[in-house]
Parts: structure tokens; C-alpha cells; sequence
């Protein structure tokens, strides 16, 4: 169990959220837990989906029927991703050992102010996946060490594989075309990170959208958003977007980072639209690295950690966060450094987090190998970015689980599912009780 994140997270949440129940103290033994299998998926893109090397099934897809319309025989998704996984037509870099499914528990409960969303799964290595990339002095200067394992400089073994655990929500409330049948498949596409046909920075430099809205790579996006659905480039003008916005057409993303928003006990808040962005207001993290000097911006308090930096060494034994308002202190460029000496690359911080990016709070716990993550979300939240979740309520929910130092398409994700928030006489996947 990471007690620092832990005790943090519990204090932080008693001074910034107002709550009729207490999280660490639910009584979820009396809560139903439903269990679902996420499963590899590999490059199974939208336009997959509907290119008619999706044999047997791309006419249906393209038509609107629903995946579990085809795929809804017992352990289907177990059976996809351990097939997945092994490499082939949609795998091309398949990661050594990965497994192609992961077992999920979900609860749910509710009360006058929050939802509680609560998750279980075992994770692939002995140990909680709460480091992140670092900044290393080489000596000379400092460089990023350290990425998913996806990455090529990693399969070609230049640097380590190292990335958080994470466990992420997409939330529908009807108004995405699709998403109740199809789920998160309409967001992924072929040109985005680690697909078919990926960007190219010339690519993403010409394009008319990603250059308004001022982004360098191609990430999630809704169909709508583009002329040609199928084709990243197609983007619609920004008006039109907004339009889309307006009328409620995105997908709410919540996502528990076990580095970058763990630490603070909080879940960051963000939305799938024209591409994969973050709410309004200021995320609960930050980049370390300063953009002019490409140096740390904050180093660990030595007099309240005993260290400045770690080494590789050092890894995954113990807690590496860097808290700005808690264990930081301003980097010092004249201190003697060594090479191999390394500070995280991201900062986070509780104090910072602002605005509907901050909506979000979370108690979780690795124990046993296995996290424990209770997500906590105010109910009838208003604000421009976000799906207000309320009492009787059902939503349409996608779940992915990051495990093992990778990220894109080496997640692990389920079918689309439903979530009511008790909703009497409304059948849906996952109820959520309501507290007393």
C-alpha cells in the first residue's frame, strides 16, 4: 500500500470536497460488485471495424450494430485478447510476456452529493506501477529516461520501460451517436499514437484543426468531429465543434493516474471531442522539465526526503512522488550532480488543481498485488466539459486498464456497458446502490 499517497489523499479530500458519506469508510462487503473481463485490443481501430478485413462482422458494424451483438458468448473477450496479444495483423510489436486479458471488479454506489465508483484487478508485475518517466543527468545535461514499453526505443532495448498504472471511465449520456453500441472504438483511429498509418509531424503541421487548436499528435476523437469520420485530417472548422460540444456530443474521460494524480488523491477530468482534452482550469500535474533551460523545475526536499534525486537503482523501491506544495523545492543547478542522478518528469500537486479539471477525487491502495481504486464524482456537475451524472440515471461506460509500463493500444479495455445510478425498473450492467 502507498501510505503517503493514501494518507494524503484522505486529508486532501476532507478539506476540498464536501461529502455526505465518508469514502474510506463505505461498507462496500454490502455492495454488489460485478466482474468483467477487459481484454487486449490491439490495433482494432474504427475503420477496422467497418474495412472488410473485420471478416464476417464489418457490415454489421457499419450499420450500427452493437459489438456484444456478434461477440457475446462466454469469455469472448478473454478469447480476443489472448489471441490479440500473441501478434499478428493487428498486433505488430507484440510486448513479450503481456497477458491479452485482465479480471475487473466494479462497484458503484451513490449518495446526495457523490458517486463512488470502486475498482479491483490484479496487476501483471509484483509491485505498484507508480513511477513515471524521469529526467537523467547524462553528465551533461538532463534527458528523458524512461517510456512505455510500446515505444521503440524501448522494444530495441535504448531505454527502460517505465509508465503508471491507470484506470480510466469513458462516460456517454446518450448524446454520442454510437458510443451505446460501439462504445470507446468510435474514439480510437487509425493515423493516432501506435495505430496504422500513424501521424507524421509534417502531417499534423499542415492540418487545419490541430493547428487551431494549437496540438502536435493525433489522439482520440469522436466521429462528428470530422468530415470524412475515418480520416484524422478531415477535421470540421471550430465553430462547428463547438457546436457539437454545446449539444453534449463528447465523451466524458476520467482517469486515476498512479503517479500523476494518485499522489494527490484526486482522478483527473477530461473529455474525448475533436481530440483527447484535458477540462477547463489546471490538471493536479505538470511538466518538470523547464521548456528554456531543459532542466528540472523542482527537485525532492532532501531535508524532508533525505535525497535530491534517486538513481536507476533506486526504482520501484518505495514512493517517488514529487509534490510540489509537500515535498519540493526549487531546482538547484549548481548542486553537484552526478550522472545517473534522476527527478521525475512531471510535478503534481494538489493546490494547483483548478477549475472542472479538479472535479474529481479518489482513495486507492495496492496491496496484495492488486489496486484498489474508489473514484469520487460530484453528482449534477454543470460545466461545459463534463456529463453530470444524477440520481436515476443511466450512462453508457467504457473501462481501461494501463498495466505494465505501456500505454495507446496496449491498454486493456471492455465492451460498452451501462451504469445506473439506481434507476428503479432500469436494467443496466452495473447499479450503484444508494447509501444511507
Amino acid at each position: 500500500m502507498n501510505k503517503l499517497a493514501f494518507t494524503f489523499g484522505v486529508l486532501t479530500l476532507a478539506a476540498h470536497a464536501a461529502m455526505a458519506a465518508d469514502p474510506a469508510k463505505i461498507d462496500w462487503s454490502a455492495v454488489p460488485a460485478t466482474k468483467l473481463q477487459l481484454f487486449y485490443p490491439g490495433q482494432s481501430s474504427y475503420e477496422w471495424l467497418r474495412g472488410e478485413g473485420h471478416e464476417g462482422a464489418w457490415r454489421q458494424v457499419k450499420r450500427g450494430d452493437a459489438c456484444v451483438a456478434c461477440h457475446d458468448e462466454k469469455d469472448a473477450e478473454k478469447d480476443i485478447g489472448d489471441k490479440l496479444v500473441k501478434g499478428g495483423r493487428l498486433e505488430p510489436t507484440p510486448v513479450a510476456g503481456k497477458p491479452g486479458h485482465v479480471d475487473l471488479q466494479v462497484q458503484a454506489a451513490y449518495d446526495d452529493k457523490n458517486a463512488y465508483l470502486r475498482f479491483q484487478w490484479k496487476t501483471a508485475n509484483p509491485y505498484p506501477g507508480t513511477e513515471h518517466q524521469y529526467l537523467r543527468y547524462d553528465g551533461h545535461e538532463w534527458k528523458v529516461y524512461g517510456y512505455p514499453k510500446l515505444d521503440q526505443v524501448v522494444r530495441e532495448g535504448k531505454q527502460p520501460g517505465i509508465y503508471e498504472d491507470r484506470m480510466s471511465v469513458m462516460i456517454d449520456d446518450g448524446k454520442v451517436p454510437g458510443f451505446a453500441q460501439q462504445g470507446c472504438w468510435l474514439t480510437c483511429h487509425d493515423g493516432e499514437r501506435d495505430m496504422p498509418h500513424q501521424f507524421t509531424k509534417d502531417e499534423v503541421a499542415a492540418n487545419a484543426l490541430l493547428t487551431a487548436i494549437k496540438k502536435s499528435d493525433v489522439r482520440k476523437y469522436v466521429p462528428e468531429t470530422r468530415s470524412d469520420p475515418s480520416d484524422w485530417k478531415t477535421g470540421k472548422p471550430v465553430d462547428e465543434i463547438a457546436k457539437i460540444k454545446a449539444a453534449g456530443g463528447f465523451l466524458d474521460l476520467i482517469q486515476w493516474r498512479a503517479h500523476r494524480s494518485h499522489p494527490v488523491g484526486m482522478v483527473d477530468d477530461g473529455y474525448v471531442l475533436e481530440w483527447r482534452l484535458a477540462d477547463a482550469g489546471k490538471d493536479p500535474f505538470g511538466s518538470n522539465a523547464d521548456a528554456a533551460t531543459h532542466q528540472p523545475k523542482y527537485m525532492w526536499d532532501e531535508k524532508k526526503v533525505g535525497y535530491r534525486s534517486i538513481t536507476a537503482e533506486q526504482l520501484r523501491k518505495g514512493d517517488h512522488f514529487l509534490i510540489r506544495e509537500q515535498n519540493a523545492v526549487p531546482f538547484d543547478p549548481k548542486a553537484a550532480w552526478k550522472e545517473g542522478d534522476m527527478i521525475p518528469d512531471y510535478v503534481v500537486s494538489r493546490e494547483d488543481a483548478k477549475g472542472s479539471a479538479a472535479d474529481n477525487n479518489a482513495i486507492a491502495s495496492w496491496q496484495d498485488g492488486q489496486w484498489t481504486v474508489v473514484m469520487i464524482r460530484p453528482l449534477g456537475l454543470a460545466n461545459a466539459d463534463d456529463k453530470g451524472l444524477k440520481a436515476g440515471g443511466v450512462y453508457n461506460v467504457g473501462f481501461a486498464v494501463h498495466d505494465d509500463n505501456i500505454t495507446t493500444r496496449g491498454h486493456f479495455v471492455s465492451f460498452v456497458k451501462t451504469l445506473g445510478l439506481g434507476a428503479p425498473g432500469t436494467k443496466a450492467d452495473i447499479t450503484a446502490v444508494k447509501l444511507p
